[in-house]
């Protein structure tokens, strides 16, 4: 049975202009919004579905009217006793009791779920996500300030709550279904890249194309403003025209991102060229703006696409959306000679506008997409002979050759063994040849096989006052330059060509076909036990190929040729994610007194470091870690092969044994188990109490303990405790310890860890908790294993 609401022509408007209803939980945290908010819900939806069916039967009943005898006119099952807030560990339960009377009927739960009893598994679970969406608006109309919005959201609130009663399917109803306008704005435009431009080749074709995407995706993530919004800053409007389509968008577009028991539309498939009038001016002119606001992050092939074209592309598009005679809008029109029409679909992604695709540092520039995936193979770099200045880059050689010497430890696994396995998985008859690369390759593998054949070379040079110039060396310094120029736009050319040219700086350069495509340049400083790396780029046309990896690869092991295992670099955000592939971090090993002074802040960027290992070679380092994986494998099966014996049950339990030590399990020994490390359990009350007060103290103290300081507050962060079902905080901590509660180690250590479990679960993973979270469970983890309550 299908259940309607009615939507009045010209109803109050869903949500403010410009933003996405929350989903409950989601306000004063990171990550909150479409994105988050919906992941949330999503997330609560399908934990509650893997619930055992008598907690399922519980969610409902709340939902479900009485059917016991006598026609109760109970709504909902309410528990005669509610969990306390907030709840406690030790006081919650995980039997549901069907006898457990209503607070409000005294009639019991089992009465609420009669109707329930012989409904398949997949209906409860359907009923189930409608539940949630409707406690998520109730959120939104206790969050709502406007009392037109928290009409709407009570409106949506009620056809839901009438579907989970009558088990039917909501439905809206208004006196039009959608599509609402034809042609749709997704038609409109396909027709107008159709008629302004069906004439024009097909690589400026493609480019038309790629704009029409770009406007139709910003449309169906555009936010409208709210009809009394819009009334004060068009007070001619028609603002009752505009609140039917605004209320409608609502509805079928906005609110069902997160309430998917509703059906979602793209805007631009039903609405049409009335909805595109009343947004278009605005829209251009923010997306204009917001064009020119992010024009230096963009890279060079998208800045002309978008500071050039896309202007001219919506200055012709509102000739056609504003005109009373354009064809575009006419439900006969016909496409052109050419044949066809031009597929422009919507493309659901975040805006192009605001989405660099290089990263940029300050000042270098890296393109993560430069770790591609590749093939592994390598052969020695060409050497300069005639630059005194340039270093040799040799095939790696074994670093320490007294490793074959170094004294067994013990578990180690036989070389014989081993031998044998690597003839296994070396074996060409056993391993088909290909020349296609695996989609689980690593980053610099293709890379590694264009070194081999030849393809690239790599070389380290720099500008010499000393010497002859070499002049193949003067050019490259200059293709340097000018990689760095192009790739850092908003660095001064000035500057770039200042220290290139620096003879304290020298350049691990990228070459192919003789020229240069990359490079990093960097400056040693062999005293204090550092090199700054001051420039990294590759060239726009040469990137997804997995050089910036393999650049990084060569400059490690250049460095530990030269003893200096420590990188440093100022990052910017747009870098941050290519150094953490590369092995840097923010947790910086050279002691601070090192490099103050010499090396110099850049405003707005991040410090980063990396500690090299000398018996790692890198450009190696991928092909050894398969080969690893291949021989551990190998290892398994052979030692599955050993093992696999099947074994009598144990009868001890029948005899009355409650309990027996694992190892006395026939066959656990036999697959290399270990009984696990045991910590310190401390038997004296008082030591134990010492140590742990000493240790939440410590944590407290911890630049980052601040989100955990005290229970967290519905005003702050609403529908927490729907989502943190146990809450924990440092003050809840404090005062348990006082009381004595903590007995043992694992009590104190359950507790400190929900606070890092709930932080991780309720925020977005890019949101400042939830790394301050991070930071705070490891400095805890150190304490406790400094204690002794762990083993280290």
């Amino acid at each position: 049975m299908a259940d309607s609401v009615g939507i009045q022509q010209g109803s109050p408007a869903v949500g403010a202009a410009g933003l996405v209803p929350a989903a409950p939980g989601a306000a004063g945290t990171e990550g909150s919004g479409a994105a988050g908010g919906s992941a949330r819900i999503a997330a609560k939806k399908a934990q509650l579905r893997s619930s055992p069916r008598p907690k399922k039967l519980e969610k409902l009943g709340v939902y479900s009217s009485c059917k016991a005898e006598g026609a109760c006119k109970c709504n909902g099952w309410k528990s005669q006793n509610p969990p306390p807030t907030p709840p406690q560990t030790d006081q919650q339960s995980n039997t549901v009791n069907l006898q457990e009377p209503c607070r409000s009927c005294s009639h019991t739960l089992g009465d609420h779920v009669t109707h329930l009893e012989n409904v398949s598994e997949e209906e409860m679970n359907r009923l189930l996500g409608i539940v949630l969406d409707v406690e998520y608006l109730y959120t939104c109309v206790h969050k709502e300030e406007d009392a037109d919005t928290k009409q709407v959201y009570f409106s949506l609130f009620k056809l839901l709550r009438k579907s989970i009663l009558q088990m039917g399917k909501p439905m809206l109803e208004a006196q039009e279904s959608p599509p609402f306008e034809k042609p749709s704005i997704e038609q409109g435009v396909n027709n107008f890249v159709q008629y302004k431009f069906s004439h024009l080749p097909s690589k400026e074709r493609q480019t038309i194309m790629e704009l029409a995407k770009m406007f139709l995706n910003q449309i169906n993530y555009w936010q409208l403003e709210t009809p009394s919004q819009r009334r004060q800053r068009v007070p001619s409007d028609d603002v009752v025209g505009y609140k039917v389509n605004y209320t409608r968008w609502l509805c079928y577009c906005n609110v069902p991102q997160f309430c998917d028991s509703l059906p979602r539309y793209e805007t631009t498939q039903i609405f049409g060229r009335t909805l595109l009038r009343s947004v278009f001016t605005v829209m251009r002119k923010q997306l204009l703006e917001q064009a020119r606001q992010e024009k230096d992050k963009l890279p060079p092939e998208k800045r002309t696409l978008i500071l050039t074209h896309f202007p001219k592309f919506l200055s012709m598009l509102e000739e056609e959306v504003y005109s009373h005679s354009s064809p575009i809008w006419s439900q006969d029109f016909l496409v052109g000679a050419t044949g066809g029409q031009i597929p422009v679909h919507t493309v659901i992604s975040a805006p192009p506008v605001a989405r660099p695709i290089y990263y940029s540092t300050s000042p270098m520039s890296v393109d993560q997409s430069t770790c591609g995936s590749v093939s592994p193979a390598r052969k020695p770099a060409s050497v300069l002979e005639s630059n005194p200045v340039g270093e040799k880059r040799k095939a790696s050689e074994p670093l320490h050759h007294e490793e074959s010497k170094r004294p067994r430890v013990v578990g180690d696994i036989p070389m014989d063994l081993i031998n044998e396995v690597m003839a296994t998985i070396s074996d060409p008859a056993t391993i088909p040849e290909t020349s296609l690369l695996s989609a689980h390759s690593a980053r610099d593998e293709a890379a590694r096989l264009e070194e081999r054949r030849g393809v690239i070379e790599f070389h380290v040079i720099g500008n010499s006052l000393n010497q002859k110039p070499n002049k193949r060396i003067l050019m490259w310094l200059v293709g340097l330059q000018n990689v760095f120029s192009h790739q850092l736009p908003r660095m001064p050319k000035e500057y770039i060509t200042r220290l290139v040219f620096d003879p304290k700086h020298k350049t691990l350069s990228l070459i192919k076909d003789g020229r240069v495509i990359g490079g990093i340049c960097f400056r040693m400083f062999p005293s204090q036990g550092f090199t700054e790396i001051v420039f990294c780029a590759v060239t726009s046309n040469e990137q997804v190929k997995g050089y910036g990896t393999h650049l990084m690869n060569h400059l490690k092991e250049y460095h530990i040729k030269h003893e200096i295992l420590n990188f440093l670099t100022y990052a910017d955000e747009y870098a941050i994610g290519y150094f953490k592939k590369q092995g840097f971090s923010k947790d910086i090993k050279v002691p601070k007194a090192k490099y103050v002074g010499y090396i110099k802040d850049y405003e707005g960027a991040t410090l980063m470091g990396c500690e090299l290992n000398p018996s790692i070679p890198y450009t190696e380092f991928s092909v050894i870690i398969k080969k690893q994986k291949e021989i551990i494998k190998k290892l398994i099966e052979r030692k599955q092969a050993q093992i696999r014996k099947v074994y009598p049950g144990l009868s001890c339990f029948k005899d009355g044994v409650r309990q027996i030590p694992i190892e006395s399990i026939p066959g656990i020994r036999e697959t290399g188990w270990k009984p696990a490390g045991k910590g310190k359990e401390l038997k004296d009350p008082d030591q134990l109490y010492s140590t742990l007060k000493t240790i939440l103290q410590h944590v407290k103290n911890h630049q980052n303990a601040w989100p955990f300081m005290e229970p967290v507050k519905k005003t702050e962060a609403p529908g927490y405790y729907q989502v943190i079902r146990f809450p924990m905080d440092l003050k809840t901590m404090s005062e348990r310890l006082k009381s004595r509660y903590y007995t043992t180690r694992k009590l104190f250590m359950a507790d400190m860890q929900r606070i890092f479990t709930n932080c991780r679960e309720y925020n977005a993973p890019e949101s400042e908790y939830y790394k301050c979270a991070n930071i705070l469970e490891k400095f805890f983890y150190t304490k406790i294993k400094e204690a002794g309550l762990i083993e280290k």
